[in-house]
């Protein structure tokens, strides 16, 4: 089976639509069947300094897409008897101990994301410590019953195959995946021997604030990684290889690398996430019938897709050099392969998506309005599907990033998303950082009072960590509020021993405490364990 040449060059601009769309340097695809690779291709620079050219030989770092090579190598343990899935983690890791009132966390809760561990916060170099200081952690639900993704919990399964196997773990996935898959150009870790030989990759100069396609891009902070979680560097090449072991449920060239039973746990019976089952390191979901599986991953600097159609038999890789959101891409990894099942189904290709003004706004006259704080004045007005505010003298388009939140292109709005809050279904409250305004005619409370202590929070904190490396902390109508660099705002709720939920899940196990308060001012933060530092900066 060969690619055919109008659907190869439907993939080249559509992958050139997504870079665009995306920011993106540089970007590697590749499409597979269940036999053979079917079109490698490369697009953009792999660093922005020497304008060296993507390659399809380049090296990216995968992040999550390596979750299941540290599954796979799991359950051939399993299959030889000594794994016991569903035994605690604590028989196989005696330092590994939870503060909790709920049954042991097993192997299977860490491998579905149900152990109701924290997501991680890349703490330290060396991730043994992250899971080993999970003993200060309180659990708040019990295992098995609800999904919160954790990378900690899959840097424990990484410690828990050294354990079982007595070998360090690149070891144990260059042995139990690369050589069988023939991946004779993917490094089953990040290390410094690595860096240099892997594309560069970039993220937004301003960390601190919502991106925008006007900001220009510097170099990631880089780290090594050789922990469970995702650590490989690889080519969509190699990792087309990968696919392939999917797409023929766990048989490769040079055998069986897991059993059909075990295969089956990787990809059936997975908890619902809310838009998807995860099992095993991999999410099933379904669009239009047909049964997919696929995940996203992302590293500092770095972010991939996996798409693959188990009843065609086809499947996509997408690598790329800039971090941010996993999601889009997936979204791009899934109309490519729609696009390669079309072809092979003989159907039409679909329509190339169309890049949508980034300041048409269908609904701007729900938006429009006067809204009032004690810090001034908000007007918005809605003209020729656009959303407008009028602003020192100037009339600003705004830009729509999620259904009621929107990016004012102008420096006095740069640190936050503009907001927007509903009554009774209609759109009465605007929010920017810790400023409250309501639209006339808001008929609700306009006194918010608050613990005094809290002001001691309010400020802007920092890390040396390349996921998070910094967020806001403000008072928004009486509530401690968590703002997140990229835009995203999550209550914090009081649990009465000094620390906050972050989030407004019950179940969530993120908390975030404040210490070292010196003239009003809380000086540290901890997320989870990962501590924070007051920065000067506002």
């Amino acid at each position: 089976m060969s690619m055919p040449y109008d659907v190869s060059e439907y993939l080249d601009r559509m992958a050139l639509g997504a870079m665009d769309a995306l920011g993106v340097p540089g970007m590697a695809l590749a499409v597979t069947d269940r036999n053979s690779l079917l079109k490698t291709a490369a697009y953009g620079v792999a660093d922005l300094g020497t304008r060296s050219p993507v390659e399809a030989d380049t090296l990216f770092e995968i992040g999550s897409l390596g979750k299941p090579f540290t599954v796979i190598p799991l359950l051939q343990l399993h299959e030889a008897g000594m794994l016991d899935l569903h035994a605690p983690v604590s028989r196989y890791l005696p330092w590994f101990r939870i503060d909790s009132d709920f049954p042991e966390i097993t192997v299977h809760h860490l491998l579905n994301h149900t152990s109701g561990l924290p997501r991680g916060t890349d703490i330290a170099p060396h991730g043994l410590y992250e899971s080993w200081a999970l003993g200060d952690f309180r659990a708040v639900a019990p295992p098995g019953e609800y999904f919160w993704y954790s990378n900690v919990g899959y840097k424990t399964l990484g410690f828990l195959l050294e354990r079982l196997t007595g070998q360090p773990l690149p070891e144990v996935i260059r042995e139990r995946m690369l050589v069988p898959l023939g991946m004779s150009s993917t490094f089953p870790a990040t290390t410094i021997d690595v860096r240099g030989k892997t594309a560069t990759g970039y993220t937004s100069m301003f960390d601190d604030r919502p991106e925008h396609g006007s900001h220009p891009l510097a170099p990631s902070i880089w780290a090594t990684f050789a922990t469970g979680d995702g650590a490989q560097v690889s080519t969509v090449g190699d990792m087309a290889a990968y696919l392939r072991l999917l797409l023929n449920r766990g048989w490769c060239p040079s055998g069986r690398l897991i059993s059909e039973h075990s295969f089956g746990l990787m990809t059936e019976n997975g908890i619902w996430t809310g838009g998807d089952y995860y099992s095993y390191g991999l999410a099933t979901y379904s669009v239009a019938g047909r049964r997919y599986i696929g995940h996203g991953g992302g590293n500092a600097g770095f972010r991939s897709a996996m798409v693959v159609d188990m009843e065609a038999g086809l499947g996509v890789i997408m690598l790329a050099n800039r971090m941010g959101e996993t999601d889009p891409l997936v979204e791009f990894a899934q109309r490519a392969l729609t696009a390669a099942c079309a072809a092979f189904d003989g159907t039409a290709l679909p329509p190339l998506p169309e890049p949508a003004a980034s300041t048409h706004i269908a609904d701007a006259e729900e938006y429009a309005g006067t809204y009032r704080s004690a810090a001034g004045t908000l007007t918005l007005n809605a003209e020729a599907g656009r959303l407008l505010l009028l602003h020192r003298g100037q009339s600003v388009a705004l830009e729509r990033r999620t259904h009621d939140s929107f990016y004012v292109p102008h420096p006095d709005f740069a640190l936050a998303l503009l907001e927007f809050g509903r009554q009774e279904g209609g759109v009465m409250e605007a929010f920017h950082g810790g400023e409250w305004f309501a639209k006339d005619g808001y008929t609700g409370p306009r006194e918010f009072p608050h613990p005094p202590e809290w002001e001691a929070y309010v400020g802007h904190y920092r890390t040396r960590s390349p996921e998070l490396s910094n967020f806001r902390i403000a008072i928004r109508k009486g509530q401690l509020t968590l703002l997140n660099p990229w835009g995203n705002t999550e209550p914090l709720t009081p649990l009465g021993n000094g620390g906050f939920r972050i989030g407004g899940d019950a179940l969530s196990p993120e908390k975030l405490t404040f210490a070292a308060v010196v003239d009003g001012r809380a000086l540290r933060a901890d997320y989870t364990g990962c501590p924070y530092y007051r920065t000067f900066e506002p």
